[in-house]
Protein backbone atom coordinates (compact mmCIF):
# COMPACT_ATOMS: atom_id res chain seq x y z
CA UNK A 1 0.00 0.00 0.00
CA UNK A 2 1.74 3.21 -1.36
CA UNK A 3 -1.48 6.17 -0.29
CA UNK A 4 -1.32 7.43 2.77
CA UNK A 5 -4.69 9.49 4.60
CA UNK A 6 -5.19 11.33 8.06
CA UNK A 7 -8.07 11.88 9.49
CA UNK A 8 -8.55 14.33 12.12
CA UNK A 9 -11.48 14.91 14.58
CA UNK A 10 -12.25 17.59 16.28
CA UNK A 11 -14.86 16.28 18.52
CA UNK A 12 -18.32 18.65 18.83
CA UNK A 13 -18.06 21.65 16.63
CA UNK A 14 -21.35 22.24 14.90
CA UNK A 15 -21.19 23.49 11.21
CA UNK A 16 -21.66 27.82 12.22
CA UNK A 17 -18.56 27.63 14.30
CA UNK A 18 -16.30 25.82 11.94
CA UNK A 19 -17.86 28.72 8.95
CA UNK A 20 -17.21 31.08 11.67
CA UNK A 21 -14.22 30.71 13.39
CA UNK A 22 -11.82 28.35 11.49
CA UNK A 23 -10.42 31.19 9.08
CA UNK A 24 -7.21 29.21 8.45
CA UNK A 25 -9.06 26.17 7.24
CA UNK A 26 -11.81 28.25 5.16
CA UNK A 27 -8.62 30.42 3.84
CA UNK A 28 -7.57 27.23 2.53
CA UNK A 29 -10.57 26.45 0.57
CA UNK A 30 -11.01 30.14 -0.66
CA UNK A 31 -7.56 29.63 -1.89
CA UNK A 32 -8.33 26.41 -4.10
CA UNK A 33 -6.16 24.13 -1.57
CA UNK A 34 -9.10 22.00 -0.06
CA UNK A 35 -12.16 21.39 -0.46
CA UNK A 36 -14.84 21.33 1.82
CA UNK A 37 -18.58 19.79 2.26
CA UNK A 38 -21.29 20.02 5.21
CA UNK A 39 -21.59 16.34 6.86
CA UNK A 40 -24.66 14.86 8.85
CA UNK A 41 -23.85 12.07 11.54
CA UNK A 42 -26.00 9.27 12.54
CA UNK A 43 -28.22 9.18 15.11
CA UNK A 44 -27.54 9.17 17.78
CA UNK A 45 -25.47 12.01 18.06
CA UNK A 46 -23.75 11.09 20.61
CA UNK A 47 -19.76 10.62 20.71
CA UNK A 48 -18.99 6.86 20.96
CA UNK A 49 -22.24 5.82 19.03
CA UNK A 50 -20.60 8.14 15.99
CA UNK A 51 -16.97 7.15 16.44
CA UNK A 52 -17.95 3.62 15.63
CA UNK A 53 -19.67 4.73 12.87
CA UNK A 54 -17.17 6.89 11.31
CA UNK A 55 -15.21 3.74 11.35
CA UNK A 56 -17.52 1.23 10.79
CA UNK A 57 -19.41 2.32 7.98
CA UNK A 58 -22.64 0.83 9.99
CA UNK A 59 -24.99 2.98 11.49
CA UNK A 60 -25.41 2.77 15.75
CA UNK A 61 -28.66 0.47 15.26
CA UNK A 62 -26.29 -2.11 13.33
CA UNK A 63 -23.27 -1.89 15.35
CA UNK A 64 -24.91 -1.82 18.92
CA UNK A 65 -23.41 1.36 20.42
CA UNK A 66 -26.15 3.15 22.09
CA UNK A 67 -23.71 6.07 23.44
CA UNK A 68 -21.00 6.95 25.87
CA UNK A 69 -21.71 4.09 28.81
CA UNK A 70 -22.26 1.44 25.93
CA UNK A 71 -18.29 0.75 24.46
CA UNK A 72 -17.15 -2.94 23.59
CA UNK A 73 -15.02 -4.51 21.08
CA UNK A 74 -17.13 -4.16 17.77
CA UNK A 75 -17.30 -7.04 15.34
CA UNK A 76 -17.89 -5.09 12.12
CA UNK A 77 -15.04 -4.47 9.38
CA UNK A 78 -13.84 -1.25 9.87
CA UNK A 79 -10.85 1.12 8.93
CA UNK A 80 -8.32 -0.12 11.02
CA UNK A 81 -8.91 -3.82 10.12
CA UNK A 82 -9.41 -3.13 6.22
CA UNK A 83 -6.28 -0.82 5.98
CA UNK A 84 -4.11 -3.91 7.48
CA UNK A 85 -5.81 -6.59 5.20
CA UNK A 86 -4.82 -3.67 2.42
CA UNK A 87 -1.06 -4.19 3.46
CA UNK A 88 -0.75 -0.82 5.54
CA UNK A 89 0.23 0.43 8.94
CA UNK A 90 -2.48 1.81 10.95
CA UNK A 91 -1.88 4.43 13.99
CA UNK A 92 -4.35 6.14 16.54
CA UNK A 93 -3.97 9.13 18.65
CA UNK A 94 -7.65 9.44 20.50
CA UNK A 95 -9.75 8.69 23.18
CA UNK A 96 -9.23 5.53 24.18
CA UNK A 97 -13.02 4.78 23.46
CA UNK A 98 -11.22 4.35 20.00
CA UNK A 99 -8.96 1.43 21.25
CA UNK A 100 -11.59 -0.25 23.07
CA UNK A 101 -13.60 -0.12 20.15
CA UNK A 102 -11.40 -1.08 17.79
CA UNK A 103 -8.30 -3.40 19.48
CA UNK A 104 -9.28 -4.90 22.66
CA UNK A 105 -11.64 -3.95 25.44
CA UNK A 106 -11.91 -3.16 28.36
CA UNK A 107 -9.15 -0.36 28.31
CA UNK A 108 -6.26 -1.32 30.64
CA UNK A 109 -4.69 2.19 31.64
CA UNK A 110 -1.25 0.41 31.73
CA UNK A 111 -1.27 -1.96 29.23
CA UNK A 112 -3.20 0.56 26.34
CA UNK A 113 -2.12 3.91 27.34
CA UNK A 114 0.77 3.42 24.32
CA UNK A 115 1.22 0.40 22.42
CA UNK A 116 3.41 -0.48 19.62
CA UNK A 117 2.35 -3.40 18.00
CA UNK A 118 3.10 -4.22 14.46
CA UNK A 119 1.81 -7.26 14.33
CA UNK A 120 -1.90 -6.06 15.19
CA UNK A 121 -4.87 -7.00 12.72
CA UNK A 122 -6.53 -3.16 13.68
CA UNK A 123 -4.20 -0.32 15.67
CA UNK A 124 -0.21 -1.22 15.05
CA UNK A 125 0.72 1.95 16.95
CA UNK A 126 -1.80 3.54 19.72
CA UNK A 127 -1.46 6.53 21.93
CA UNK A 128 -4.64 7.20 24.04
CA UNK A 129 -6.11 9.36 26.84
CA UNK A 130 -8.79 8.71 28.81
CA UNK A 131 -9.99 12.27 29.99
CA UNK A 132 -10.51 10.51 33.48
CA UNK A 133 -12.14 12.47 36.13
CA UNK A 134 -13.91 14.88 33.49
CA UNK A 135 -16.69 17.02 34.18
CA UNK A 136 -18.10 20.65 33.50
CA UNK A 137 -15.34 22.31 35.63
CA UNK A 138 -12.62 19.70 35.20
CA UNK A 139 -12.04 19.14 31.35
CA UNK A 140 -9.04 16.91 32.01
CA UNK A 141 -7.92 16.97 27.83
CA UNK A 142 -4.31 16.90 26.52
CA UNK A 143 -3.22 19.65 24.71
CA UNK A 144 -3.90 19.62 21.08
CA UNK A 145 -1.00 21.03 19.84
CA UNK A 146 0.60 17.91 21.13
CA UNK A 147 -2.11 15.54 19.75
CA UNK A 148 -0.56 16.88 16.79
CA UNK A 149 2.63 16.15 16.91
CA UNK A 150 2.32 12.95 18.78
CA UNK A 151 0.40 12.05 15.17
CA UNK A 152 3.27 13.58 13.04
CA UNK A 153 5.86 11.82 15.49
CA UNK A 154 4.52 8.44 14.69
CA UNK A 155 4.03 9.20 10.83
CA UNK A 156 7.39 10.40 10.99
CA UNK A 157 8.63 7.15 12.97
CA UNK A 158 6.41 4.29 11.45
CA UNK A 159 5.34 5.38 8.13
CA UNK A 160 2.21 5.15 8.40
CA UNK A 161 -0.57 4.18 5.73
CA UNK A 162 -3.65 5.39 7.98
CA UNK A 163 -3.58 7.81 10.80
CA UNK A 164 -6.65 9.17 13.20
CA UNK A 165 -6.18 12.14 15.15
CA UNK A 166 -9.48 12.64 17.54
CA UNK A 167 -9.43 15.43 20.38
CA UNK A 168 -12.28 16.28 23.02
CA UNK A 169 -11.44 20.04 24.00
CA UNK A 170 -13.93 21.61 21.88
CA UNK A 171 -16.60 19.27 22.76
CA UNK A 172 -15.69 19.70 26.55
CA UNK A 173 -15.88 23.37 26.31
CA UNK A 174 -19.08 23.57 24.51
CA UNK A 175 -20.76 21.91 27.29
CA UNK A 176 -19.08 24.23 29.79
CA UNK A 177 -19.84 27.39 28.11
CA UNK A 178 -22.37 26.39 25.26
CA UNK A 179 -21.42 27.67 21.42
CA UNK A 180 -22.49 31.34 21.12
CA UNK A 181 -20.35 32.87 23.88
CA UNK A 182 -16.66 34.45 23.98
CA UNK A 183 -14.96 31.43 25.36
CA UNK A 184 -15.38 29.16 22.53
CA UNK A 185 -14.89 31.58 20.04
CA UNK A 186 -11.74 31.84 21.47
CA UNK A 187 -11.21 28.23 21.74
CA UNK A 188 -12.24 27.76 18.49
CA UNK A 189 -9.80 29.79 16.75
CA UNK A 190 -7.19 29.00 18.96
CA UNK A 191 -7.64 25.24 17.61
CA UNK A 192 -7.60 26.87 14.10
CA UNK A 193 -4.29 27.94 15.05
CA UNK A 194 -2.46 25.31 16.07
CA UNK A 195 -3.84 23.18 13.96
CA UNK A 196 -2.53 25.15 10.60
CA UNK A 197 0.89 24.32 10.67
CA UNK A 198 0.81 20.23 10.79
CA UNK A 199 -1.04 20.38 7.58
CA UNK A 200 1.32 21.20 5.04
CA UNK A 201 3.62 19.45 7.27
CA UNK A 202 1.28 15.84 6.80
CA UNK A 203 0.50 17.47 3.20
CA UNK A 204 4.73 17.58 2.79
CA UNK A 205 4.85 13.86 4.04
CA UNK A 206 2.78 12.73 1.06
CA UNK A 207 -0.75 12.53 3.29
CA UNK A 208 -4.46 13.61 2.51
CA UNK A 209 -5.42 15.21 4.83
CA UNK A 210 -9.72 15.11 5.87
CA UNK A 211 -10.90 17.32 9.16
CA UNK A 212 -13.90 17.20 10.14
CA UNK A 213 -15.93 16.43 13.82
CA UNK A 214 -18.53 13.80 14.71
CA UNK A 215 -20.84 15.66 15.73
CA UNK A 216 -22.31 19.43 16.75
CA UNK A 217 -23.79 21.25 19.66
CA UNK A 218 -26.75 22.78 20.14
CA UNK A 219 -27.26 26.20 21.88
CA UNK A 220 -27.28 24.52 25.37
CA UNK A 221 -24.06 22.67 24.51
CA UNK A 222 -26.37 19.83 23.57
CA UNK A 223 -26.01 16.87 21.01
CA UNK A 224 -27.37 12.89 21.00
CA UNK A 225 -30.55 14.53 19.56
CA UNK A 226 -31.86 15.01 15.75
CA UNK A 227 -31.26 18.89 15.22
CA UNK A 228 -29.18 20.40 12.33
CA UNK A 229 -27.25 21.84 15.07
CA UNK A 230 -26.25 18.93 16.71
CA UNK A 231 -25.86 16.69 13.67
CA UNK A 232 -24.53 18.59 10.89
CA UNK A 233 -20.26 19.49 10.81
CA UNK A 234 -18.11 20.50 7.83
CA UNK A 235 -15.78 18.10 6.51
CA UNK A 236 -12.18 19.75 4.93
CA UNK A 237 -10.47 17.80 2.28
CA UNK A 238 -6.64 18.32 1.55
CA UNK A 239 -5.77 16.16 -1.51
CA UNK A 240 -5.63 15.30 -5.46
CA UNK A 241 -8.77 14.11 -5.09
CA UNK A 242 -12.42 15.60 -6.66
CA UNK A 243 -15.57 15.62 -4.12
CA UNK A 244 -19.23 16.78 -4.95
CA UNK A 245 -20.85 19.70 -5.67
CA UNK A 246 -20.38 22.37 -2.72
CA UNK A 247 -23.42 21.91 -1.51
CA UNK A 248 -23.87 18.54 -1.08
CA UNK A 249 -24.71 17.50 2.46
CA UNK A 250 -22.28 14.09 2.71
CA UNK A 251 -23.82 11.59 4.91
CA UNK A 252 -21.75 9.96 8.55
CA UNK A 253 -21.88 6.71 6.67
CA UNK A 254 -19.57 7.88 3.36
CA UNK A 255 -16.66 8.41 5.50
CA UNK A 256 -15.17 4.92 6.24
CA UNK A 257 -15.42 3.83 2.45
CA UNK A 258 -14.13 7.18 0.81
CA UNK A 259 -10.63 6.64 3.31
CA UNK A 260 -10.75 2.68 1.98
CA UNK A 261 -11.11 3.87 -1.10
CA UNK A 262 -8.13 7.01 -1.10
CA UNK A 263 -5.78 4.05 0.19
CA UNK A 264 -6.84 1.25 -2.32
CA UNK A 265 -7.77 -0.73 0.70
CA UNK A 266 -10.85 -3.56 0.41
CA UNK A 267 -14.20 -2.14 1.51
CA UNK A 268 -16.44 -4.64 3.01
CA UNK A 269 -19.94 -5.73 1.87
CA UNK A 270 -20.75 -4.26 5.52
CA UNK A 271 -20.08 -0.70 4.23
CA UNK A 272 -22.78 0.24 1.76
CA UNK A 273 -22.67 4.02 1.68
CA UNK A 274 -20.88 5.46 -1.75
CA UNK A 275 -17.14 7.10 -1.44
CA UNK A 276 -17.75 10.83 -2.05
CA UNK A 277 -14.28 10.93 -3.80
CA UNK A 278 -12.88 10.57 -6.89
CA UNK A 279 -10.29 10.76 -9.13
Amino acid sequence: MNNKLLLIILDGVPLRNWRRLFGNLEGWVEAGQAQTWVMRSVLPSISASCYASIHTGVTPQDHGCTGNGNVFRLSHPDVFSQVRAGGGVTGAVTHSFWSEFFNRAPFDLVRDIEYDEPDSATINHGRFHTMTGYGLINQMTPSDVDLFATLSMLCGRYDLNYGILHTCTLDSMGHRFYHDCQEMDHACAVMDEMLAPFIPKWLAMGYEVIVTADHGQDERGHHGGNSDLQRDVALYYFGPARGPAPDTVLDQLQLAPTILSRLGAPIPATMRAAPFLEG
